[in-house]
């Protein structure tokens, strides 16, 4: 550390930063997210069948990693995005259990479900960095 308390031969200028594009060298960890509106009153049933169905069920998917999810403070808004050691794994559980888990989830949704799917490009939590592509 130096005496400004930052890491030393850490960039201190986005002139420093490694340029684009950044992409990983091993497989990418894939993540969906789910976003939904709740009915007014259903924030306690979503994170009860949360806790005793969807993550069990969510446990014993092959590649599955992690699940978080996101109420805003109005109750009213969900993110929730699970996690996956690839894509093959996300597709698999697209494929298959999420029917279980989107049926599940509207009956407590105004409107349907929204659902994205991402590489994941950082995080501290799973030890995961972008990496400059080798030019």
């Amino acid at each position: 550390m130096d005496q400004q308390g930052f890491r030393e031969n850490q960039p201190n200028k986005l002139s420093e930063l490694p340029s684009w594009p950044i992409t990983r060298t091993e497989n990418v960890m894939y993540a969906r997210q789910v976003s939904m509106e709740l009915k007014p009153g259903s924030r306690k049933d979503f994170t009860h069948k949360i806790e005793a169905e969807i993550l069990p069920l969510l446990r014993k998917q092959k590649g599955f990693k992690d699940e978080i999810s996101f109420i805003s403070p109005d109750g009213k808004n969900v993110v929730a995005f699970s996690l996956w050691d690839n894509k093959e794994s996300a597709e698999a559980y697209r494929h298959g259990p999420y029917a279980e888990v989107n049926n599940t989830l509207s009956k407590l949704a105004q409107g349907k479900l929204r659902v994205k799917d991402f590489e994941v490009a950082n995080s501290t939590f799973h030890k995961i960095a972008a990496t400059q592509k080798a030019a």
